[in-house]
């Protein structure tokens, strides 16, 4: 964890992701009726977080979706959602294509991930290719050579840091993390550090913090839905997710800074004379702040800032209170 704010971590998530490209020349389209995200209104070479919907408005998965060209666009997708967000995809397209639209989906079981993240994270990776990556800012992607072996690089990440996640052919996989690790500015990491910077950034864990009955709106993630796609919330769920945005949601995620034991998923948040509003969906130690955090979602209207509540841990109500997050500054490179 410390490595990651001071220096450079490399972190395999190969195993914790799934990458996809769908092409044609309606690919833009499928995906769109798909995701919350205005794909068409992207900049070729740039990508962004985006949702799965389902009728409901529910989110199905979280994705990070980049425009490479008009005709072909690449996703990542949560490798635990692997089977369902598959399933899910496949059968509209399976829809879309009896429609006449053109559109297929290409499933990369030959590549993997792997994620470098960190301050060193841009001058480590820049001796190893000849794409000036002081040009590259964060949420763009280009396809280059990393040690000679050809990556797909998108400059993002789960950590809150500037960083990179490399998208490497199965056989260039160990060649580059060995390669990786060797520099003296990079320590391997495993998933509880990144659990921890995920969640000192404020960012959502899907079966956490973001589930199939849990809205973009009301995960406070309102800003996937693309001022584009409001004219005419032509995707999954867009009518409800139309009335909440004009409505407003009963409740909220929020984040928490807490005294105590560290609050752990599915503990009860109360108000201070023990009525329950809510419940905890994440929750650590910070190493940074040297504080308990946590996030959840709470009725409104305890979700304002400042808000004094109880995380109960283990049958003790604790203090805590309602935090703006992220808990900890994000520095992702914008040049």
């Amino acid at each position: 964890h410390a490595a990651a704010r001071a220096l450079c971590l490399t972190a395999l998530v190969f195993h914790c992701c799934c990458c996809c490209c769908a092409q044609g020349k309606d690919a833009v389209a499928f995906l769109e009726g798909l995701v919350t995200g205005d794909i068409a209104g992207l900049a070729n070479g740039t990508g962004s977080l985006s949702v799965f919907t389902n009728e409901k408005g529910g989110i199905i998965d979280d994705t990070v979706i980049t425009k490479v060209s008009a005709n072909d666009i690449y996703l990542v997708v949560n490798a635990g959602c692997r089977e369902k967000d598959l399933e899910h995809i496949g059968k509209h397209l399976s829809a879309a294509k009896a429609k006449g639209m053109d559109a297929t989906m290409t499933v990369h079981d030959d590549r993997g991930l792997l994620a470098l993240q960190g301050p060193s994270a841009m001058p480590v990776l820049q001796k190893m290719t000849q794409h000036d990556l002081s040009k590259f800012y964060f949420g763009m992607f280009a396809k280059f050579d990393i040690k000679g072996v050809p990556c797909w690089v998108t400059r993002t990440g789960y950590t809150g840091e500037d960083g990179f996640e490399l998208s490497i052919p199965n056989d260039g996989m160990n060649q580059i993390a060995e390669a990786l690790v060797a520099d003296p500015e990079v320590r391997l990491s495993g998933l509880g550090p990144r659990d921890s910077l995920r969640l000192e950034a404020g960012l959502c864990l899907y079966g956490n913090d973001l589930e199939q009955h849990i809205t973009p709106i009301e995960a406070g993630l309102a800003w996937t839905v693309g001022k584009r796609r409001r004219e005419r919330f032509d995707f999954l769920g867009g009518e409800v997710i139309k009335q909440q945005l004009a409505d407003g949601v009963p409740i909220r995620r929020v984040g928490f800074i807490s005294a105590g034991a560290p609050a752990r998923q599915h503990s009860d948040i109360t108000t201070p004379e023990g009525e329950v509003i809510g419940e905890v969906t994440s929750g650590a130690f910070s190493p940074c702040l040297k504080k308990n955090i946590a996030m959840g979602y709470v009725k409104k209207p305890y979700d304002k800032a400042g808000t004094e509540v109880k995380l109960v841990v283990r049958g003790k109500a604790n203090d805590a209170v309602v935090t703006k997050m992220p808990f900890v500054k994000t520095t992702y490179y914008r040049g």
